[in-house]
């Protein structure tokens, strides 16, 4: 009887261990890596610019059925709804990885906390209209623009800020391989 009891268990246990592992793709966002600044949306801001350009739309609008027109202004506010979403998911995870990087260096005073809380909120409200924006119908290119260099510079940040933590970490690795050549206790 005892024996059954250890093997269920053990059953469980390992049908546990194998559904905690198992490859989720709906896990939440904040366990996606922050190994890596987020640089998606610069990829593809020159190609959504000029799709979305006025000089392009007359192009189309002088040539083709009004029908046509219509479709391909809607499957453009549908790329750029695409490309704002993707945009703030660039955004969330390069706030993570500043989280990150304030936990690693206790030095960051409070106005950087401040700042990056200013930040989000510039960019949440800049997002929100530009979003309102293009559900009215409008394509609203400054404005997505303005967002996309708001995210280019948040992510140029980081990488600066990761590379001083490089840097800071090698000088420090340096210093505790030196005092145990010498023979003295770092600690």
């Amino acid at each position: 009887m005892s024996l059954f009891l250890i093997s269920s268990a053990v059953g469980i246990l390992l049908m546990l261990l194998l559904w905690a592992l198992r490859r989720n793709d709906n896990r939440a966002p904040y366990l996606d890596p922050v190994e890596e600044p987020a640089r998606q949306h610069a990829t593809y801001f020159g190609l959504i610019r000029q799709a979305m350009s006025h000089e392009d739309f007359e192009f189309l609008a002088a040539r083709a059925p009004v029908r046509l027109v219509r479709r391909t202004h809607q499957e453009r506010q549908r790329i750029a709804l695409l490309y704002l979403e993707n945009l703030r998911a660039d955004f969330q995870r390069l706030l993570r990885l500043a989280s990150v990087i304030t936990v690693l260096s206790p030095e960051i005073a409070a106005s950087h906390e401040f700042g990056r809380m200013r930040l989000s909120i510039r960019f949440s409200w800049r997002y929100r209209i530009v979003l309102f924006g293009l559900y009215a119908g409008h394509l609203l290119m400054p404005q997505l623009s303005n967002l996309s260099q708001i995210v280019g510079d948040f992510s140029f940040r980081m990488e600066s800020a990761m590379q001083e933590l490089g840097e800071r970490a090698s000088v420090a690795a340096e210093l505790a391989s030196t005092l145990n050549r010498s023979g003295l206790d770092p600690a």
